[in-house]
């Protein structure tokens, strides 16, 4: 039978590592021991306590709550880091679910703690893992390499080991980055609020903007220019979640006149025939949501405050792969 590992972050590094558990907190939530062993048992009882909370919030922490009642079971194995001393705690599950109300994260597992390694014993890819945004998660990519971590050897070994992971982290760290932009921009910016956001990362990137009235037949969102002088740049946005249809970049098309360029920004992708026109037509420039996502992080500086605020990113530097 494979071997599970499971991933968990805490604010209280002492009782995991003092009280050899490891828990979560929802304390609202209550006992778990009596729930039915189901999801959407779970569910319920989740919208009943948080019922303020959006679907996906609902979701993500029923589930989790789940997985720590019934799903864990002893013998799994459970990776810890712990940002007290800057270690990776790789312990054993040792007990069954209990409920400790007077503890600051109620909801408890006994676990022996195994090994107490730092942190630049393991791959970046490693690492990466186990930094992932949710509470509790499933150790997937690198599991074995933090059971091999239990064998005698396995610090000197990894340290003087070329990490092969660097280039992929990498970009496992821009992508996921892109995707939490476009998240946030699919929350808190559909419609016309869309648009006021492009016009501002126009701006960021040096480009003088007009913003067209809402609800106006032209089919242009915004207007940009370069300087004083033409040519200038008509722009539609859409915030749509299928792929933009050629018909679509044809009404920008039969809006510009004879100078004008054309500027096709959209959250989602574009259809085949809408590829294959944009190609056929070089004066019309067609951004898809990726693409936006990598201006945004470009000119990220040059937003309004505003805009930071629904998109908060931290310039951090990641390690790249050194050249040959």
């Amino acid at each position: 039978m494979e071997q599970r590992v499971w991933g968990i972050h805490t604010q209280d590094d002492a009782l995991f590592l003092e009280k050899n558990v490891i828990a979560i907190g929802w304390e609202d939530f209550g006992d778990m021991t009596d729930i039915e062993n189901n999801r959407e048992a779970f569910k319920e009882k989740y919208m009943a306590v948080y019922g303020y909370e959006s679907k996906r919030a609902v979701a993500a922490s029923a589930g989790m709550l789940y997985r720590f009642r019934y799903e864990i079971q002893v013998g799994d194995y459970v990776v810890f880091p712990s940002k007290s001393n800057n270690e990776i705690n790789i312990g054993i599950i040792e007990g069954d679910y209990q409920y400790d109300a007077n503890a600051s994260y109620v909801q408890q597992r006994r676990v022996k703690w195994l090994k107490h390694l730092p942190r630049t014993a393991f791959s970046q890819g490693a690492l990466y893992e186990t930094g992932s945004f949710m509470t509790l998660f499933m150790v997937k990519n690198h599991a074995d390499e933090f059971l091999a971590a239990l064998d005698k050897g396995f610090k000197k070994t990894s340290i003087e080991t070329e990490d092969e992971t660097v280039g992929a982290t990498a970009e496992e760290i821009k992508q996921s980055t892109k995707d939490f932009i476009l998240k946030e921009l699919s929350r808190h910016l559909k419609g016309y609020a869309l648009e006021n956001f492009v016009a501002d990362l126009l701006n960021a990137m040096g480009y003088r903007t007009q913003l067209s009235p809402q609800g106006g037949d032209s089919g242009i969102d915004i207007t940009a220019y370069k300087d004083e002088l033409p040519p200038r740049i008509l722009v539609q946005v859409k915030s749509q979640d299928n792929d933009i249809k050629e018909t679509l970049i044809q009404s920008l098309k039969g809006a510009m006149r004879e100078g004008d360029y054309g500027l096709f920004v959209s959250l989602s992708g574009y259809t085949k025939n809408a590829k294959r026109y944009l190609e056929h037509t070089p004066i019309i420039r067609g951004i898809d949501g990726q693409e936006l996502a990598a201006l945004i992080l470009k000119y990220y500086e040059g937003l309004s405050t505003k805009y930071k605020e629904i998109i908060p990113l931290e310039r951090v530097y990641i390690p790249v792969p050194a050249e040959d």
